[in-house]
């Protein structure tokens, strides 16, 4: 029996179209992936599938019918008894999906209470023990935290201990693990797989990754510009890839176990950190994010840095740019101590949208730097941001627009431009093809690598994939709880690890063979390093 119907789903948002005619069915307890580009509808399916559109001008044409519920014909109360207690949905972002100002705990027992008649009490036990299911340690007591005092991967554990309050016969996870790093994208991973072994649940998981499709379901869907490409069993499509595109997707899907292609001679070091420290707090509270790190980076070359959240990769990062002091040790550029800010060495972020001033045009915020180092002539200035525009693959005339008007990978394209206007010697990446899908992430990784190539650039490239590192990096450098645990070139690292720690690291990265992935989710139920 189909738990999941979509017949000729059409959703138009004006002029746009962003789903146009697809079908597809789920039978109960089985999992199904819709996967492809930022843009090719998956995420508006998955809303469909609940109703989220109604009310929103967006027009929606087709059937869509879950656990017997037609989603377009039903009343509004017949949608609120669907959502939560039929199907359920983890959203990408938990933060964005959890009142701040209430406990974690109140918030799922709130859910619970909306569909079933019980008492404040019994709904506040229930909330502890989905929580319990979900593996959040001490339950009890971590129910009554708020949202930010939960780490990324626990706030997505709450997302779904809330999505399994009731028990649905459904659960739609839109980007459930995008911004986590590789252990805890495992982890929950592990998570949904065993969660529906033991309640026999069907499970939609959307999703730009394609290896995370292969660890935890058993077909995809591909999609593309609103429509399915190609449909079958998790393995067979991704072993034997039937249409063009979906061969495309898998190309750009960077592999852990190859070797990047031969790059230039590293030349002389540009810049050192010598038994750097920082420390956060004070008195009994300080901790250090850093701890002792030593490395250095050459003329020419890519050296990686890799480690779960909290490794202090990010802390490094930022006091190789200056923006943050050391504690103890020296950063020194050129051979010479170096402190506060260096033009020399400039950082891509993580997250252009945050980056970038949204108030003005991408033009002015890649001026910035021109201007700091006391250019006047605005024709000048003008002249060189175009040219920066169009070296990074945009367009001149996007000089004026704003940051919303933009993609991920051209916000990314615009962070980089402004990196580059103060004519570094060093680029210090920190997470920049993160939040991207595979195929943009692979035209920004080889726009790094082009300007590298051209203009003899340093690359530091932090990131929790290891993946996208190995592809870009000659050197990698493994961080644990801010120390500095694997150092070397990138082939023997990755090849013959030494630490236990980058051995976990790499095995915890997602696999293309579900079946490969089946044997690492077994072994990665084996007692883990302390």
């Amino acid at each position: 029996m189909s738990l999941l119907e979509v017949t000729d789903l059409t959703v138009e948002f004006g002029s746009l179209r962003a789903v146009d005619g697809l079908s597809f069915s789920l039978a109960e307890g089985a999992a199904l992936a819709l996967v492809g580009e930022s843009g090719s509808g998956k995420s508006t399916v998955a809303g469909a599938l609940l109703g989220l559109h109604r009310g929103t001008g967006a027009q929606v044409t087709g059937t869509v019918r879950v656990a017997g519920t037609d989603v377009e014909a039903a009343s509004d109360e017949e949608l609120r008894r669907l959502r939560g207690a039929k199907a359920a949905m983890v959203f990408q972002d938990p933060l964005s999906s959890l009142d701040p100002y209430y406990a974690i705990g109140d918030q799922i027992a709130e859910v619970h209470r909306a569909h079933a008649r019980v008492s404040r009490r019994a709904a506040r036990a229930r909330a502890v023990r989905v929580l319990e299911r979900v593996g959040i340690p001490d339950a009890a007591r971590r129910a009554r935290s708020r949202p930010h005092e939960f780490s990324g991967g626990m706030r997505q554990r709450a997302l779904i201990a809330m999505a399994l309050a009731c028990e649905p016969q459904l659960l739609i996870a839109d980007e459930p693990t995008t911004a986590l790093d590789v252990t805890v994208q495992a982890q929950i991973l592990d998570l949904l797989h065993t969660l529906r072994a033991e309640t026999g649940m069907g499970l939609l998981l959307v999703t730009h990754d394609v290896g995370v499709a292969a660890e935890s379901v058993d077909d995809v869907l591909v999609m593309r510009h609103g429509r399915a490409v190609e449909r079958g069993p998790v393995g067979a499509v991704l072993a034997a890839p039937a249409e063009a595109y979906t061969r495309e997707l898998l190309d750009a899907v960077p592999r852990v176990d190859a070797r990047r292609a031969a790059s230039p001679v590293a030349g002389e070091v540009v810049l050192e950190a010598t038994g750097v420290r920082r420390e956060f707090g004070r008195g009994k509270r300080a901790f250090a994010a850093v701890d002792g790190v030593s490395l250095t980076v050459r003329r020419g070359e890519t050296l990686g840095v890799v480690g779960e959240s909290g490794s202090g990769k990010t802390t490094l990062g930022r006091m190789l740019v200056g923006l943050l002091e050391p504690t103890a040790g020296e950063i020194r550029y050129a051979g010479r101590a170096h402190t506060g800010v260096n033009p020399a060495v400039q950082m891509v972020f993580q997250d252009p949208v945050s980056s970038l001033n949204p108030r003005r045009g991408v033009g002015e915020s890649i001026a910035d730097p021109l201007r700091a180092r006391g250019e006047k002539d605005e024709d000048g200035i003008r002249a060189r941001v175009a040219e920066l525009l169009e070296r990074v693959g945009l367009e001149a005339a996007h000089y004026d627009r704003y940051p919303h008007e933009f993609s991920g990978g051209q916000r990314q394209r615009v962070g980089i431009a402004r990196a580059l206007a103060a004519d570094p010697r060093v680029i210090v990446c920190d997470e920049p093809v993160s939040a991207l899908d595979v195929t943009t992430q692979a035209q920004v990784v080889a726009l790094l690598g082009e300007l590298q190539r051209e203009l003899g650039l340093a690359l530091v490239f932090i990131a929790h994939d290891l993946a996208v590192v190995r592809q870009v990096s000659d050197r990698v450098a493994v961080m644990r709880k801010g120390e500095l645990v694997e150092y070397g070139p990138a082939d023997e690292v990755y090849d013959s690890p030494r630490e236990p720690y980058t051995r976990q690291l790499l095995a915890a990265v997602p696999a293309l063979d579900p079946e490969l992935a089946a044997r690492r989710r077994a072994a990665r139920r084996e007692p883990a390093v302390a």
